[in-house]
């Protein structure tokens, strides 16, 4: 979000027109001003440049799990129809348990590429599927992981939903706007002045992304007993608002 705010024309900060600077330089018939003398008279008094933030720890509301397997052999099609059959068997399992919003599925890359000897001669094909679980529902996901037999898990991850990100910015957007007001009445009776303008404001917001899970995790996965359900805990993302911009103080 920004918000543009044209600059106060008070009495310390409002730039002179072009007749009061010939005056201020000694009228028409005065030496042509130099341009450190114009910067002087052009350049507002009394702006000064803030920045302030808030922040909230959120409990991260969505798990994604990325499911995957390689196959490698002589032949291309062979590979393909290996693939193909491994991200079926997990595609119709994952369906069993999709509802819209709790448990998405969708489907991931879908590669196949031919291997080649130092001498640059094809010795065979390699390629791989991936197969995407994710949603609200992180026990019906966990619980998923356990019934996908044809594919393993390569990657977990957990972030914030549309909606609990939108409530959470609202939040801690009002409090970072207000310890920006805070901060410039602060800094105005500071300097002896009586108040302040906004000049330019940008508000942004940013997530702390979650760092990435151990690779551990997909031996785990293909050493686990079939139906053993995936522990899952999300933790939770920092939402944070930053203020910045210039405000016109004013006597």
């Amino acid at each position: 979000m920004k918000f543009d705010h044209l600059p106060c024309r008070s009495p310390r900060s409002a730039a002179l027109p072009a007749a009061a600077l010939a005056l201020a330089l000694g009228g028409a018939s005065a030496r042509a001003a130099t341009p450190d003398e114009m910067a002087a008279l052009l350049v507002p008094k009394g702006v000064v440049s803030l920045t302030s933030s808030a922040s909230a720890d959120v409990t991260r509301d969505l798990l994604a799990i990325t499911f995957n397997t390689t196959r490698e052999g002589a032949d291309a099609a062979t590979v393909q129809a290996q693939l193909k059959a491994a991200l079926d068997a997990a595609l119709s399992e994952a369906k069993k348990a999709a509802r819209p919003g709790d448990v998405e599925v969708h489907t991931g890359q879908f590669t196949l590429a031919p291997k080649y000897t130092s001498k640059g001669v094809t010795s065979g094909w390699q390629g791989s599927a991936e197969l995407v679980v994710e949603g609200r529902d992180m026990a019906a996901i966990g619980k998923l992981s356990g019934r996908i037999t044809t594919l393993t898990i390569g990657r977990v991850g957990y972030n914030l939903s549309r909606e609990l990100r939108e409530r959470s910015e609202q939040d801690v957007t009002a409090r970072a706007i207000a310890a920006y007001r805070a901060k410039a009445a602060d800094c105005a009776k500071q300097f002896g002045y009586a108040g302040y303008t906004l000049r330019e404001v940008n508000v942004s917001s940013s997530e702390q992304q979650p760092g990435p899970r151990p690779m551990a995790m997909q031996v785990r996965a293909i050493a686990a007993p079939a139906d053993e359900a995936l522990p899952v805990e999300p933790g939770k993302g920092t939402v944070t608002v930053t203020v910045s911009g210039t405000v016109q103080l004013t006597p």
